[in-house]
């Protein structure tokens, strides 16, 4: 049995092993044991967490010494060994305009990583709407995880954890983030089968298919494309991303097709995220939508975040966050949430009921292309969360409109992926083709209203 007892990065680092000796009246293999350093901390393991022994610790010296319980002998060992001095492994800037960097231990020895994060002008005043805010995607850091980790006394300011998640907070200041190491995994390969665009030792891309999650959650621990890439990659893929989510530095809805990479090592990992932080990243997508996003509209052109450039294509910059009443939405927002940009264009009209549109993104927000396009009243076709009621009408379309009205899911496609290899510093390009339910439903819309026309 093993306890870590962690101290700020410039402190030392005190490992507690403990040893049962067994005794004639020993009766069964458990242990209440605890500790704490003079100026760190300690967490209760085993059933002393459980039941809450010992709730102001026992002093730890650096000698060894022996603590006998009424029947284990337990030895507890200090070892002081400082810390190894921190390097920064990179450092982006996130929406907010607070500043990042990961720092990992040299240390063999030394368990998880650091995440500084410096908070931008003008904050949200609350500690943990302040690094909802400011951490980024890249980091894998949900609001609940971050709460949980405040509670934990993992996130420190000045080397103190600050443990009330409604501290009020100013520009400027500087919090690290404990984080938790990889673990082993608990998700299972599975059999899978995946179609592979590009594949080399630091990474692959995969053509994804609709239906398949990208990585574990509770509502889905199997037949993800995890599982799938566990099954295919072996041990190979990065664990940066966390024990559920090897590898993966970007991902698309469960719906939605098309290209994703995924890091096989960790310099991958680093490369590829920091290419994503930074916004660096050609990621273009397919999307039916119902209507068609015009210039000439003044719904269009009055709307808050919405502009056009030239050539038509239209911009629409919000903020995003998750919706008030459902958790499993997000919504267009303006005090609060990530900074988000979407820009689009048409390829094709369908009589100017409905039109295939071609999006790329500035920032990667969870649902972004789907938010955006709802919130200027076009949403995409077929999407059950932000599509609303708007419908192809079937005096224009006859038996057409009710394949588009009732198609499975949302028609967005990941058509093309563009970025620079993190290793070999390459320019990668990839493009898919629409999948078979999108082809089929553009060939049909283009025979039922005759060639369809450009913009």
């Amino acid at each position: 049995m093993r306890i870590s007892c962690r101290r700020l990065p410039s402190g030392p680092k005190i490992n507690i092993r403990l040893s049962v000796v067994t005794t004639p009246i020993q009766p069964g293999p458990w242990v209440i044991a605890t500790g704490f350093a003079p100026s760190g901390r300690a967490r209760l393991a085993g059933i002393a967490a459980i039941i809450g022994a010992f709730p102001f610790g026992i002093r730890v010296t650096s000698s060894q010494t022996t603590v006998m319980t009424p029947i284990i002998i337990v030895t507890i060992k200090v070892v002081t060994k400082a810390f190894s001095t921190l390097s920064p492994g990179g450092s982006c800037g996130s929406s907010s305009g607070s500043d990042m960097t990961f720092l990992s231990a040299a240390d063999e020895d030394e368990q998880g990583d650091w995440l500084e994060i410096i908070l931008g002008e003008d904050p949200p005043e609350r500690l943990d709407k302040a690094l909802a805010a400011a951490v980024p995607e890249e980091a894998s850091l949900s609001r609940s995880r971050l709460m949980k980790m405040i509670a934990e006394g993992d996130v420190l300011r000045g080397g103190v954890p600050v443990t009330d998640p409604k501290t009020k907070m100013r520009g400027g200041e500087v919090f690290a983030l404990r984080l938790a190491p990889a673990i082993l995994l608990d998700t299972s390969p599975e059999d899978i089968p995946i179609t592979v665009v590009w594949e080399d030792g630091d990474l692959i891309v995969i053509n994804k298919p609709a239906g398949m999650v990208v990585h574990p959650a509770p509502g889905t621990p199997s037949g993800t494309l995890v599982n799938a890439l566990l099954h295919h990659c072996g041990d190979t893929l990065s664990g940066i991303g966390g024990a559920r989510r090897p590898g993966i530095v970007h991902r698309i809805d469960k719906d939605t097709t098309g290209l994703l990479v995924v890091a096989k090592s960790d310099r991958a990992h680093h490369g590829l995220a920091a290419q994503f932080e930074a916004h660096t990243v050609n990621r273009h997508y397919l999307a039916l939508v119902n209507g068609v996003p015009s210039a000439y509209d003044p719904r269009l052109r009055g709307m808050k975040g919405v502009t056009f450039e030239a050539g038509g294509i239209l911009r629409i910059a919000t903020h995003l966050a998750r919706h008030k009443t459902d958790r499993q939405r997000q919504a267009v927002v303006w005090d609060q949430g990530r900074h988000a940009i979407t820009r689009a264009h048409v390829v094709e009209n369908y009589q100017n009921s409905a039109s295939l549109v071609e999006c790329w993104l500035e920032t990667g927000r969870t649902h972004q292309i789907r938010v955006h396009l709802a919130y200027g009243g076009h949403g995409l076709i077929g999407d059950q969360t932000y599509g609303g009621k708007r419908r192809l009408p079937e005096k224009l379309f006859g038996a057409v409109s009710a394949l588009a009205n009732e198609f499975p899911r949302q028609a967005l496609h990941a058509a093309s992926l563009g970025f620079l290899h993190p290793v070999t510093g390459a320019q990668m390009d990839f493009t898919a083709e629409l999948p078979p339910d999108m082809a089929g439903l553009v060939a049909t819309l283009s025979s039922a209203v005759g060639p369809a026309s450009k913009p």
